[in-house]
């Protein structure tokens, strides 16, 4: 190849490159542009992802503190009948035959044994529900009755039937009980106002 052939060669090269490098520059801008919205692309998700972690943590140890609390439900509801049982035998002793010596020392070991029971329940956060008196509460009472003519304001209620128990702030067994329907010609609480001043 001749020298004006080699001049000719190198210069078409570049001419060819300078007309190319406007349009590389305009390529690695585009290239920058992309690379840039993937950068962030790609940060939003991770931050989306250390968020769901985030979130992920907390739903989990707000779980394992239900389950420390609330764990023993189940188990709880089951040693409510034996709550209710000890009272029974309590209760069906006449209070003529306590006075016996044997029947006493019986008395004494059940009455014990409820104290510890209850102790345990008090140790775990199970609360004994004995409204008699208060207003019925649907959230914890169990209404098997309405008794009319009793004298007592409607809902309220005047008996208890089976005691009812919460653990922490969630109801194990709602408390059944006799509510008072209120006088038929009485105004219901609440309704009529003193507009003496």
């Amino acid at each position: 190849m001749s020298m004006s052939d080699e001049q000719n060669a190198s210069g078409n090269g570049q001419h060819a490159s300078a007309s190319s490098g406007t349009g590389s520059s305009d390529e690695l801008l585009k290239a920058l542009d992309e690379a840039r919205a993937e950068a962030q692309r790609m940060k939003d998700e991770w931050l989306r992802a250390v968020a769901e972690g985030e979130n992920i943590r907390k739903r989990g140890e707000r779980l394992l503190a239900e389950e420390r609390q609330f764990g023993i439900t189940r188990f709880a509801r089951d040693l409510l009948s034996v709550a209710d049982n000890l009272r029974r035998a309590i209760e069906a002793v006449p209070a003529d035959q306590r006075t016996q010596p044997t029947v006493a020392g019986l008395v004494t070991g059940v009455e014990l044994t409820e104290r510890e029971l209850a102790a345990v329940f008090e140790r775990n956060q199970i609360k004994r529900i004995a409204p008699l008196g208060e207003k019925f509460n649907p959230h914890f009472h169990q209404a098997i009755a309405k008794v009319p003519g009793t004298g007592r304001p409607h809902g309220t209620i005047i008996d208890v039937v089976q005691t009812g128990y919460v653990i922490a702030d969630r109801l194990l067994r709602p408390a059944m009980v006799a509510v008072a329907d209120g006088d038929a010609g009485a105004a219901p609480p609440g309704s009529s106002v003193d507009t003496k001043v």
